[in-house]
């Protein structure tokens, strides 16, 4: 299999974060994947956004979820750019998407996208939470899932095994190769995150991992020559 380069909230070390801007960025750089995150507004919009508040991405204060989409929509998200919603960003790529959830509720309002839009084929969906992840693949039968760790530890493997999940996206500064085999014995894919320089992206090549995570274009550039 290719070593699968993925442009975290699209190329957010050149664009502002899970922008439409940043996103195209993204597919121009030639990433094989794009990963975004979800969030639902008061009004129950899909809110590309990676914090639960407005605060640090854009000139607005307060939770996302105490805010209608009219009132995310009038806040400035970087260089002018709007805060989008998901299904804005699937027209705007072509990508296949990593749309990252947060919650029960945010799989319930997914659902209802990937079964409109027929997206099975098109949207893995992630979340650090076990049950989202367990709600989604009920939800959406075929569903390509994957548990995401950050302080984890052996048991992610188990965790994942047990909600169904295919892929374990996982904290570089804590990955072991014991955590990689056991990984591997249970078939599970493996992407490291976040990679960002060379000497991350050889130790992801030489622990032998699916792919990367990244806010450059340049770790695309050169992972095909890394190993």
């Amino acid at each position: 299999m290719n070593f699968l380069t993925i442009g975290h909230r699209g190329l957010m070390g050149v664009e502002p974060e899970n922008t439409l801007r940043s996103f195209v960025a993204a597919e121009q750089a030639g990433l094989d994947v794009i990963e975004l995150d979800l969030h639902l507004s008061k009004d129950g919009a899909l809110v590309v956004m990676h914090d639960a508040d407005v605060d640090r991405t854009t000139d607005g204060t307060g939770p996302i979820a105490e805010q209608t989409l009219a009132e995310l929509r009038a806040l400035d998200a970087g260089r002018g750019e709007r805060v989008p919603v998901f299904e804005e960003v699937l027209d705007a790529v072509r990508s296949p998407l990593q749309a990252e959830i947060k919650d029960v509720q945010a799989a319930r309002a997914l659902a209802e996208v990937l079964h409109a839009r027929a997206l099975v084929d098109r949207v893995e969906v992630s979340s650090f939470h076990d049950e989202a992840i367990a709600e989604i693949a009920r939800l959406v039968p075929g569903v390509r899932t994957a548990l995401i760790g950050s302080r984890y530890g052996t048991d992610v493997v188990e965790r994942a095994v047990a909600v169904g999940a295919a892929t374990v996206c996982l904290n570089i500064r804590r990955l072991t190769l014991e955590i990689v085999e056991l990984a591997r014995a249970k078939d599970l894919r493996i992407i490291g995150w976040v990679v960002n320089t060379q000497d991350q992206l050889r130790l992801v090549r030489a622990l032998g991992l699916d792919g990367a995570t990244t806010d450059l274009p340049e770790i695309k550039r050169t992972g095909r020559f890394t190993a």
